[in-house]
């Protein structure tokens, strides 16, 4: 079986560069509905490049960065290394590493998806505060909204390698209410964009695992694709990366 935290390896360098951050009402939303304050601890699960992570370092707390891929996580390491609160864990969602009722919220951006949700679920139990809450949320990129959405999906389900079966949009709300147990989950979502000149697109293209590397036939014909994409939709030389921020957060039934 293809051990999916490798996925990423060969493409650090374009997701530092060109993959979304995450908009301000995150922060909002769990202060106010989730008592998020500086002296809570996070364990952000499936790190990365640190992405979410410098979002509660600047908020003032402390964070366990808990991510399996070797080059990710010493990505994050180099971009974090002034931060005093970044603890950089060599962990995964089913095996973290962390002590038992350690943390006040679990965080996981962009990466659920990947995770064993029935082990997971016994290691997020174990490692969550009591009154602890977990976190999911993901920048859901819109397929339709907009002509240059709509080219560039096809793009994707012509010359991905298997991203129909990987889409992080399989992972439904009724499989994320059932990971939560009695009672589900809060959901908020929130717009969030990305405006690319044509270097940004094909970065924010190749951030991506379900496409081809440089060894594949099907590299090239996919770029010559993508800049006649941006041509055709491009204004002033750039083109709108539409998302939707899904957030989903409560508390883990016993």
């Amino acid at each position: 079986m293809t051990d999916v935290t490798r996925r990423f390896s060969g493409r650090v360098d374009n997701y530092i560069k060109y993959r979304p951050g995450y908009p301000d009402q995150v922060l909002e939303t769990l202060q106010l509905e989730c008592g998020l304050n500086k002296n809570s601890i996070i364990a952000d699960i499936g790190s990365g490049t640190g992405i979410l992570t410098e979002i509660f370092l600047n908020h003032g707390n402390r964070v366990y960065g808990v991510e399996p891929n070797l080059e990710m996580r010493q990505a994050a390491e180099r971009l974090l290394l002034h931060y005093p609160h970044f603890m950089s864990i060599n962990g995964r969602a089913e095996e973290t590493t962390l002590p038992d009722s350690s943390v006040d919220f679990i965080a996981a951006g962009q990466a659920f998806h990947w995770f064993d949700r029935e082990n997971a679920g016994i290691e997020f139990r174990r490692i969550l505060k009591p009154d602890g809450f977990a976190v999911l949320l993901w920048n859901e990129r819109l397929t339709d909204s907009t002509p240059f959405l709509f080219e560039y999906e096809l793009l994707l389900k012509r010359f991905g390698t298997d991203y129909q079966l990987i889409d992080h949009r399989l992972t439904g709300a009724e499989t994320i209410n059932a990971f939560y147990g009695e009672g589900g989950c809060s959901y908020r979502s929130f717009a969030n964009v990305q405006k690319f000149d044509y270097e940004g697109l094909e970065g924010r293209l190749l951030s991506s695992s379900y496409v081809p590397g440089e060894e594949d036939p099907r590299y090239l014909p996919m770029l010559d694709q993508l800049k006649c994409i941006f041509i055709d939709h491009q204004k002033r030389g750039l083109v709108d990366f539409e998302y939707r921020t899904q957030l989903y957060f409560g508390k883990l039934n016993r």
